[in-house]
């Protein structure tokens, strides 16, 4: 009988590793209404300066921007905001090499999931279009309203590793391969047998 060749499964971080850039700027200058964004700026941006100079997280000014962005939006338009900067953004943004590594995994039969610290909301209309698997940050939604809160822990650094662990039985793979681009997808890293960081393979 022929041997049994098991699937790979491939864990792709998706901003900075599948596209050229961070995908949260982009998003709320496309989703929040032009007045909230003039009214917070000016109270933004010492924290996102503090943040680049490493003096506060990634992860908690993530969270701020979520409670300023989008506390009181309707659902349904939060939504309809996500489908279409899927549709008409996303496409213009991806990294050629990235996106022919994922159809080679496809066209071996891998099983190919994003990763993802960035919304679900528009994340989910992507990767159904190219038929990956998604594990994400979610927004928290009351009474058809979003409370600017994340429903949940955000996706980034070892949460990560432990939802793919809880997703996925990783001994069921004949490998893991995983791609990431910053410090926050260790944990998803060190899930692999093959890691690449910014493209390059490491140890």
């Amino acid at each position: 009988m022929p041997k049994l060749t098991l699937p790979v499964l491939a864990l792709f971080d998706f901003d900075g590793t599948i596209t050229t850039r961070e995908m949260l700027p982009g998003f709320l200058h496309y989703a929040v209404p032009k007045w909230r964004l003039r009214f917070w700026k000016p109270w933004m941006l010492p924290l996102v300066a503090a943040a680049r100079a490493g003096w506060l997280s990634g992860s908690t000014l993530r969270a701020v921007l979520a409670w300023v962005a989008f506390r009181g939006m309707l659902e349904t338009e939060y939504e309809a905001k996500a489908a279409a900067f899927a549709r008409d953004v996303l496409p213009g943004v991806l990294r050629p090499d990235m996106m022919q590594r994922i159809a080679e995994h496809k066209a071996r039969g891998d099983r190919v999931v994003v990763v993802s610290g960035a919304y679900d909301v528009y994340l989910k209309h992507w990767c159904a279009t190219h038929g990956l698997d998604l594990i994400a940050s979610t927004l928290e939604v009351r009474a058809g309203r979003l409370t600017g809160r994340y429903a949940g822990a955000q996706n980034v650094n070892a949460e990560k590793a432990r939802r793919v662990r809880e997703q996925y039985e990783l001994v069921g793979y004949a490998e893991v391969h995983a791609h990431g681009d910053t410090p926050e997808d260790e944990g998803l890293l060190a899930l692999a047998q093959r890691r690449f960081y910014r493209g390059r393979q490491v140890a």
